[in-house]
């Protein structure tokens, strides 16, 4: 219980990350309360999540061993009241930093899921940087593109570029949106 409390309480602490880390906090929470899909909102999805159990994207691979060398909370597929989801909330009250910004999501992340290493009770399935965070080409196998908001923020989307094509395929919003014009 310490963990909510924890929340409510340092919640509008000073941190340097204010745009990214009180979120962060409340995402874990409330997907370990209720369960279900979280992306962040500079995700375009491409396919359905609907099959997809207790996953977590990793961002990069270790091209020596072809393991994981970071993990990111970019989408986070869970159940309610996983035991990964509790590590992560816990690691989150004992280690919180606002001065670092990453460190507490998504760097967590990495942290938590390095030390439990593939301990029994803590089922879930590390997806390829090619299905959230395909930097290079977008596969058959991609399930959505993250656009990483804080580097293509200020960069406009060409007529005809890849991101027009997907935004046009894919993105719900966008289609509103221009529908209205």
């Amino acid at each position: 219980m310490y963990i909510f409390s924890w929340m409510i309480l340092s919640f509008y602490s000073a941190v340097d990350c204010v745009e990214i880390d009180p979120g962060s906090r409340f995402t874990l929470a409330l997907l370990y309360k209720f369960g279900g899909i979280y992306i962040d909102t500079d995700i375009i999805v491409l396919k359905s999540f609907s099959k997809l159990r207790y996953v977590i994207g990793a961002q990069t691979i270790d091209l020596e061993t072809g393991n994981w060398s970071r993990l990111n909370n970019a989408v986070l597929i869970f159940d309610k009241n996983h035991p990964l989801l509790y590590k992560f909330i816990e690691e989150f009250a004992l280690t919180f930093d606002g001065n670092k910004c990453g460190h507490n999501c998504p760097y967590l992340v990495s942290r938590v899921v390095s030390r439990l290493g593939r301990r029994p009770g803590f089922n879930f399935t590390v997806l390829p940087p090619s299905a959230f965070y395909p930097l290079r080409q977008i596969q058959s196998r991609s399930l959505a593109v993250h656009l990483w908001n804080r580097q293509s923020r200020n960069l406009e989307v060409e007529k005809g570029s890849i991101i027009s094509h997907i935004q046009s395929d894919c993105c719900i919003f966008c289609n509103s949106a221009l529908s209205s014009l």
